[in-house]
């Protein structure tokens, strides 16, 4: 069988059209096919398929999916199978048209890079064919719509590399009839206006070329108040100088373009000895899921400062670097770094387009059009994108790809809720049994018994304090676990020992305190020197004096910045790392009753 959604939802065997009686039924399959062999939950189903549920709505979709796997049954039929959550469409990705379009692209763009146009132009012009109207025509589901956008901007930038192409064969007039067109329908997509412009010229129309351009220049000012960009302005201005760049001339052969970065090149070392967080990483190969949409995924990692977000970040992208042959970046955006500003998103656009390949001398200046730029490389590619140590959401947005299939990976000490879209996977300390493991792996398979369980949980089963303490004693060979046992006991102890020449957790837990607000470094201080574990929000207004109101946005504010955890509604703790950390701030000067209070 064949799936068929670039255009209107269809199924075919042996060239057949699959009869799907009812607009539902035909939902229900873009929904599955979007999701294709991964389970499905009914609850998603009902979600998409109405506003506004009825009663009978789980009963109708059983009814839909028996008629669809009826549809479906024969011998070269698709599994529709039943799971524990709901449903599962096994088909083989090659079935689908919208895989096999992604992947032609991306061959195409595979030979151009290597000088073999030809190739390439053949590959996209059979891409392009694949296309029998929009993507997922006449399905209005919400998920469904936003793939479907997807798609259709991937077939856009498809059409406009094969009209370059085309034009650098020596094509001209046989492609002004096919740009007029697609102009007159995509009026704002510069790349398809510019092709019309150079086909026009150098079919000896010079004077239709510029009223093209005017008439883009025209159309820019009264919808959006703006200039052409600066690529349409140099080819105007190439046209009206007749420059010899513009002119037709047989294409010299094409130089190999810059290999795409490679792993070993451009991410860092994956840690030896990385050790546990097995869920995440299932989650995150869930995550990276089906290319169906070709839409593009990303993935906010959030927790407190040495909980291990960047190791998990680069493990995994290690991990799947085969998975995204079109190049693997990285960058770091120093949102938490000692002594240097969080990086501006155009200084991480240049870093990222000159991995890509990008002559620094030709990238423009403005953050839109670096942006613009670096979206446009990536479009219709695998790629994988590991944004390490963001500051806010405002400062990754930027270097978020468009279109394609490349996966995002964003790392932060906050939570992300304005980056739509993106799957948060907050991060916590290590379990018991990884914990122990960890320390064994950097200190020693002799570490055992009941003064490593003691160990690692004085660690809090954070991963920085447990390196740290492991490596202190695989480094003195004198000590014992009960040493660093006794090291740790209080919390005196453990600020000082869990601190070596190149790393501090205390200062680095103290760089996420340095960026709230005063209100709530001082909040944080007076319940870190409370004896209680756990606060709900009478008990943290007794011991801050402040009202319920107040104290609800600061129970915010500290699981925003990953400073405290919510074990139930309406509760908080504070880490006890971070309690240490908080006593060794002073506390101010201008309330000393609040420290009265929070003792007493």
């Amino acid at each position: 069988m064949d799936f068929l959604v670039l255009g209107p939802v269809e199924v075919r065997e042996s060239g057949v059209s699959v009869r799907l009686s009812g607009m539902r039924r035909r939902r229900l399959l873009a929904l599955l096919l979007l999701n294709a062999r991964h389970a499905v939950s009914m609850d998603f189903l009902v979600d998409e398929l109405w506003q506004d549920p009825p009663a009978s709505a789980r009963h109708q979709v059983h009814n839909a999916i028996r008629d669809l796997r009826a549809a479906l049954a024969g011998p070269a039929g698709a599994g529709l199978i039943t799971v524990d959550v709901g449903y599962r469409l096994d088909v083989p990705a090659d079935a689908v048209d919208a895989h096999r379009f992604t992947d032609g692209v991306r061959a195409a763009r595979a030979a151009r890079r290597e000088g073999r146009d030809a190739e390439a132009m053949r590959l996209l012009q059979a891409a392009v064919d694949l296309w029998r109207g929009d993507a997922f025509d006449g399905i209005d589901c919400p998920s469904v719509t936003a793939a479907a956008a997807g798609l259709d901007e991937q077939r856009l930038s498809a059409v406009e590399e094969l009209m370059e192409l085309r034009l650098a064969s020596g094509e001209t007039g046989s492609l002004v009839a096919e740009l007029s067109a697609l102009t007159a329908r995509y009026p704002l997509r510069d790349a398809l206006r510019g092709s019309l412009m150079l086909a026009l010229y150098r079919g000896g129309r010079q004077a239709d070329a510029l009223a093209v351009y005017g008439e883009g220049r025209r159309l820019l000012a009264d919808e959006l108040g703006l200039e052409p960009g600066p690529r349409l302005r140099r080819l105007q201005a190439e046209i009206l100088a007749d420059a010899p760049r513009v002119q037709h001339r047989t294409p010299a052969p094409a130089r190999p373009a810059p290999a795409r970065p490679a792993q070993d090149n451009y991410l860092p070392r994956d840690l030896p000895d990385f050790t546990g967080r097995t869920t995440e990483l299932a989650l995150l190969d869930r995550a990276v899921g089906d290319r169906t949409a070709g839409s593009p995924r990303t993935v906010v990692i959030d927790g407190m400062g040495g909980i291990g977000k960047t190791a998990l970040a680069v493990h995994f992208a290690h991990h799947r670097t085969p998975d995204h042959p079109d190049g693997q970046y990285y960058v770091d955006l120093h949102g938490f770094s000692p002594a240097r500003a969080p990086l501006d998103p155009e200084e991480a656009l240049g870093v990222l387009l000159r991995s890509d390949g990008a002559a620094p001398d030709a990238l423009p200046a403005g953050l839109a059009e670096l942006s613009a730029i670096w979206r446009s490389r990536l479009a219709g590619r695998r790629a994988l994108l590991v944004l390490d140590n963001a500051a806010d959401a405002a400062q990754v947005a930027p270097l978020l790809p468009g279109t394609g299939d490349t996966l995002a990976l964003i790392t932060t000490r906050r939570k992300l809720t304005a980056t739509d879209g993106a799957l948060s996977l907050p991060l916590g300390a290590l379990g018991a049994a990884d914990a122990e493991a960890l320390f064994r792996r950097i200190a020693g398979d002799a570490c055992t018994g009941a003064s490593l369980t003691r160990t690692v949980a004085l660690c809090g089963h954070h991963p920085l304090a447990l390196r740290i303490a492991a490596t202190r004693l695989r480094d003195r060979p004198s000590w014992t676990v009960p040493d660093v046992t006794a090291r740790l006991c209080t919390s005196a102890g453990r600020t000082a020992f869990l601190r070596t020449a190149d790393r501090d957790l205390m200062s680095v837990l103290a760089l996420s305190y340095a960026q709230l607000p005063y209100e709530a470094q001082e909040f944080i201080r007076t319940l870190a020197l409370h004896p209680a574990a756990v606060h709900d929000i009478p008990q943290a207004c007794a011991a801050t004096g402040l009202a319920p109101s107040a104290v609800e946005c600061l129970f915010d504010t500290l699981l925003d910045h990953n400073l405290a955890d919510e074990p139930s509604p309406a509760h908080l703790a504070i880490p006890p790392l971070l309690r240490d950390c908080a006593h060794t701030f002073t506390f101010p000067a201008r309330d000393p009753a609040r420290r009265l209070t929070a003792v007493a």
